[in-house]
């Protein structure tokens, strides 16, 4: 199944984050079951869940809604994990990325095979992905769409996130009173695993001191509407 008219989309509603967080939303749940949401229990998937939520009656059966556990998650990721499943009732799949001989200690021994592997697992069924990916995180990010092909695993990537910035997120968050991981309020605006995430702004505290960027997860996508140029 692809996206309805996904060009003259982006153009509609890109300049209105609310309508495009919707609109896109939509447009993933068109793929049922086989539309993943991938969740790491950071404020983006505060407002994804309950938007999508709101659009399925509150039934959490639109897509599914899957975390990848590395063992090395951050305590407070744990308890907004928890928070989650109690605020909006919805069934999270887990894929396992944990190493218990030998758990993840820094970038150099994590965010590599394991999660990877994990992500592939999660998707091995799926025709479409959605994705808290915002483009104000930082420069490889800056070109995300709305909706884009992901030639590298064969399906359509909805980034209902792309034109939302921190602050439209906290006045979504704020405005119904949503759970929300607390390491926000310590500094920390992107969330991944203890042993190398660090407070700092947009992507910065994420591998801190390197010049790791992406987990290996997000891979290069292609805009639809360049199929056509």
């Amino acid at each position: 199944m692809e996206p309805a008219n996904s060009n003259a989309a982006e153009v509609t509603v890109e300049h209105d984050p609310a309508l495009s967080l919707t609109h896109t939303l939509r447009e993933a749940a068109r793929h049922g079951e086989r539309s993943v949401l991938l969740c790491s229990f950071q404020k983006e998937e505060s407002v994804l869940i309950d938007e999508l939520l709101r659009l399925d009656q509150g039934t959490g059966r639109a897509v599914r809604i899957v975390t990848i556990d590395t063992g090395v998650l951050f305590e407070e990721t744990m308890k907004t994990w928890r928070a989650f499943e109690e605020r909006f009732g919805v069934e999270i799949e887990v894929f396992d990325a944990s190493n218990p001989e030998a758990p993840w200690s820094g970038p150099e021994h994590c965010c590599s095979a394991a999660k990877v592997a994990a992500l592939e697992q999660s998707l091995s069924t799926a025709d479409a992905w959605i994705t808290g990916i915002r483009r104000e995180q930082g420069p490889t990010r800056a070109d995300s769409q709305l909706i884009e092909r992901d030639e590298v695993r064969g399906l359509w990537k909805y980034n209902p996130l792309a034109h939302w910035t921190d602050k439209d997120l906290w006045r979504r968050i704020h405005e119904r009173d949503l759970p929300y991981n607390p390491l926000h309020d310590q500094g920390y605006e992107s969330i991944g695993c203890a042993p190398c995430t660090q407070p700092g702004s947009g992507r910065e505290g994420r591998w801190a001191g390197t010049d790791k960027t992406e987990c290996g997860i997000h891979v290069e996508v292609v805009d639809p509407s360049s199929e056509h140029a």
